[in-house]
């Protein structure tokens, strides 16, 4: 990952002097990078991994043309914002790319620096809303995928105890306490459900209200994001008065506020789980430089389950039973930057697992 956070212009041209020219106007603004041909772009395209913003080629140069070029990048980095730059060119070939959306500006030579650095603005706005509309999509992707697999385990649980209530019912011996037991067990399988429902469907109606996740709505902080779990995730009693809130230094989700809340919602739905039945549970969230945590005193897990939770599919039992949501999780937080990791201090009868979500630094915009 490039530590120069402007956007990134490759600049193609076979005369070397406009390629100079280029990056003396426009470097102070951008980070420029030049190549001489279409061979010699695509080579540098794919040793940056793509990691190219906007493309200016001119169109006619020895070889191949920069038509070619522009079709290949469509091809290949579809996220790419592609100009081109022509003293002349077949009329025909202009509108197969106008028209075949691998063309966001046409501009003629000679050009006038300020209509290209109007252009290369509007350019990086393009392909800043691309990119969070892609961000949205995959997170939908990988939210959907992490429902199925998170909802299918406590909906199999209601089903098995439905069915056993059904038989048991049937039982003139049977203890209503084990009718009783059941019944609870549906009910709190049925209340963690609705609480990953309510934050998948806000995710996604963030994700299709507006570019990216933001959906027209500002970043919310840490603190604010927790705040709203607790006041929505559907808590007993019992579970909230066990639930302590600590924010050391409050900081700014400024991505996917509503998919970190769907994270957050299984993590706390697992610690719930772990919890059930301990005459004193605790739940901590803390807030702190760029993370939060969540630290537990419920059942523990065994030692070198933690990495495993992150990147195997583990069957579910009582011991692993978060394992195959954190899969889900981990990639929806590095879709971000971000990462998560689970840490367990055993002391004895005593334990405490601690599931960290940690935040990248964000990246300032270029007219901050």
């Amino acid at each position: 990952m490039r530590d120069d956070s402007r956007a990134t212009v490759l600049y193609v041209d076979d005369e070397e002097l406009a390629c100079k020219y280029f990056s003396h106007a426009v470097g102070a603004r951008y980070r420029v990078l030049t190549a001489h041909g279409v061979d010699a772009a695509l080579a540098l395209l794919a040793g940056t991994g793509g990691e190219v913003d906007v493309l200016v080629t001119d169109y006619r140069m020895p070889g191949r043309l920069g038509s070619e070029l522009l079709q290949e990048v469509a091809r290949l980095y579809p996220h790419v914002v592609c100009m081109l730059v022509t003293a002349y060119a077949d009329k025909q070939v202009l509108l197969e790319l106008i028209n075949g959306g691998t063309l966001f500006r046409l501009l003629e030579k000679p050009f006038d620096m300020p209509s290209m650095l109007n252009a290369l603005q509007l350019a990086v706005q393009t392909g800043r809303e691309r990119a969070f509309r892609r961000q949205g999509l995959m997170a939908i992707d990988e939210s959907l995928a992490f429902l199925a697999h998170e909802l299918t385990t406590p909906l199999g649980a209601i089903a098995n105890f439905a069915r056993g209530i059904e038989r048991r019912a049937g039982v003139a011996d049977t203890p209503a306490a084990e009718i009783v037991e059941a019944a609870a067990q549906m009910h709190e399988n049925a209340r963690y459900c609705l609480a990953i429902l309510a934050s998948f469907v806000d995710t996604v109606r963030l994700a299709s209200a507006g570019p990216g996740m933001g959906g027209g709505r500002r970043a919310a902080s840490a603190g604010q994001v927790l705040a709203g779990l607790l006041d929505s995730y559907p808590l007993s009693a019992t579970q909230r008065a066990a639930i302590t809130l600590a924010i050391d230094d409050d900081f700014a989700i400024t991505e996917s506020p509503n998919c970190v809340a769907l994270i957050l919602s299984s993590v706390l739905g697992h610690a719930l789980r772990r919890l059930a039945g301990h005459p004193h549970p605790l739940l901590l969230f803390t807030v702190g430089k760029r993370h939060i945590s969540l630290s537990d005193n419920g059942a523990a897990i065994l030692p070198d389950l933690p990495e495993r939770l992150l990147h195997d599919p583990i069957a579910n039992d009582s011991v692993a039973e978060p394992a195959w949501s954190m899969i889900f999780c981990q990639r929806m937080m590095h879709s971000f930057g971000g990462n998560i990791d689970i840490g367990i201090v055993s002391n004895g009868a005593d334990s405490e697992t601690t599931v960290t979500l940690s935040f990248p630094v964000p990246i300032r915009n270029e007219h901050d």
